[in-house]
């Protein structure tokens, strides 16, 4: 932002571009995903428990576009499709792991009980 002003945000800021592809509801969790490898999409969705068919699919198409992932059509009957990360989509790993390590810190730090705190207890 420039001198602080709203709405002055500089349409080429890199933090601004990474955003916009990460900020979809359920886009980082495909993501953490697909970082530890190839799935498919019955494996994502039983793994994104509440996701809908139609918003993964969405959500798959979206980061295709966007160069984050790849599709792979197995010529199989079944057809077997898989979604792996590109070299681009696998450069996203430090800000996953950052946002993950703040969270379980940020989580430690909250009183258990406590409002929208994440239980740490089994």
């Amino acid at each position: 932002m420039k001198n602080g002003a709203k709405g002055d945000c500089d349409p080429f800021c890199p933090v601004r571009k990474t955003m916009e592809i990460i900020q979809g509801k359920w886009t980082l969790l495909i993501l953490r995903d697909l970082m530890a490898g190839p799935r498919r999409f019955g494996q994502l969705r039983r793994s994104l428990d509440g996701v809908s068919p139609r918003t993964l699919s969405a959500r798959l198409k979206e980061l295709e576009a966007e160069g984050i992932l790849t599709r792979t059509i197995y010529a199989e009957i079944p057809p077997r499709v898989e979604y792996r990360l590109t070299p681009n989509g696998l450069g996203l790993k430090g800000v996953i792991g950052a946002m993950g390590e703040w969270g379980m810190k940020s989580a430690r730090k909250k009183k258990p009980g406590s409002r929208g705190a994440p239980s740490l207890t089994a």
